[in-house]
């Protein structure tokens, strides 16, 4: 199933999408008898609830309720996650265009919710940073609260996946020499198009990965090149805290940013469109807009 948050005039929902049609999960409750809780966040942490639509629902039946892909804006699935974990060097590729070892244990930081924006919504950039670059990520949905998770349940604790693009300016980053204020602009977590739930994808570490600038690819990679596996990164972040309902990891990116970019660096201008795929998920696609 896929979950999307979205408006349509000017009234915001949630609810799954078919067949290109977004469907209110307020009209399923209403025909199916189900209590469906009315944040994303409350939906989430309800373990059972998708269990209930889907022994329930005959999909023909609702398409004639939803509204078309075409006439809704998508809007980022959560907008106020409790947490955004985001992890670096942790593909193979991208440490060796660097020339650096993988690390054991996961890298961290943290991007604030006011990073995140939505699938197709513009990047805003404040024009002191000379460096902006892209990243293009497998996000993983928490589904439920957990602490010290047994690598061999970790993936009892994921509810989906969606798309990340970590954007960063690259001068702060590295003049820091910490990556968190760098990563925390606003606008600086695109995010989408959606929460594909776990069910529909049967390896996460088996999905292609491409990122283009301007139609250009610039990312061409797969998540089999993830150094520390999802269950490992769940595993060891939950030694650290808490994980709750909600939480998003993004598990690193691959090869091709554009500051490592041979002869030269090739880093976002304003005007630039950065689009993000992921097998099995879709994509996103944000236009790069500097301002003073």
């Amino acid at each position: 199933m896929k979950i999307a948050r979205f408006y349509f005039k000017n009234k915001e929902y949630y609810g799954f999408v078919l067949n290109n049609i977004l469907i209110d999960f307020a009209k399923v409750s209403k025909i199916l008898n189900i209590k469906i809780n009315k944040e994303i966040l409350d939906f989430i942490s309800n373990e059972k609830i998708l269990e209930k639509i889907e022994r329930k629902l005959i999909k023909e039946k609702f398409l004639k309720y939803g509204y078309p892909i075409e006439k809704v804006k998508l809007l980022a699935p959560i907008p106020n996650p409790p947490k955004i974990i985001c992890l670096g060097l942790n593909y193979i590729d991208h440490a060796e265009e660097q020339n650096v070892s993988v690390p054991k244990e996961p890298i961290i930081f943290f991007k604030p919710r006011t990073s995140i924006t939505g699938p197709y919504d513009d990047i805003i950039c404040p024009s002191f940073v000379k460096q902006l670059d892209y990243e293009g990520e497998l996000a993983v949905i928490i589904g439920k609260k957990g602490k010290n998770i047994p690598i061999e349940k970790a993936m009892d604790y994921v509810f989906g996946y969606m798309i990340m693009n970590d954007v960063s300016a690259r001068d702060i980053q590295f003049s820091d020499k910490q990556w968190t204020r760098g990563k925390s602009f606003d606008t600086f977590a695109p995010c989408g198009p959606w929460i594909v739930t776990k069910d529909e994808i049967i390896d996460p570490h088996s999905l292609k990965i491409l990122t283009y600038v301007n139609n250009e690819i610039r990312q061409n990679s797969s998540t089999n090149k993830m150094f520390l596996k999802i269950p490992e990164i769940i595993s060891s972040l939950s030694k650290v805290m808490t994980l709750e309902p909600g939480d998003i990891i993004s598990t690193g990116t691959p090869a091709g940013v554009g500051i490592f970019m041979k002869p030269e660096p090739k880093l976002l201008k304003n005007g630039d469109i950065v689009r993000i795929e992921i097998e099995k998920i879709g994509a996103i696609e944000n236009k790069v807009v500097i301002v003073d």
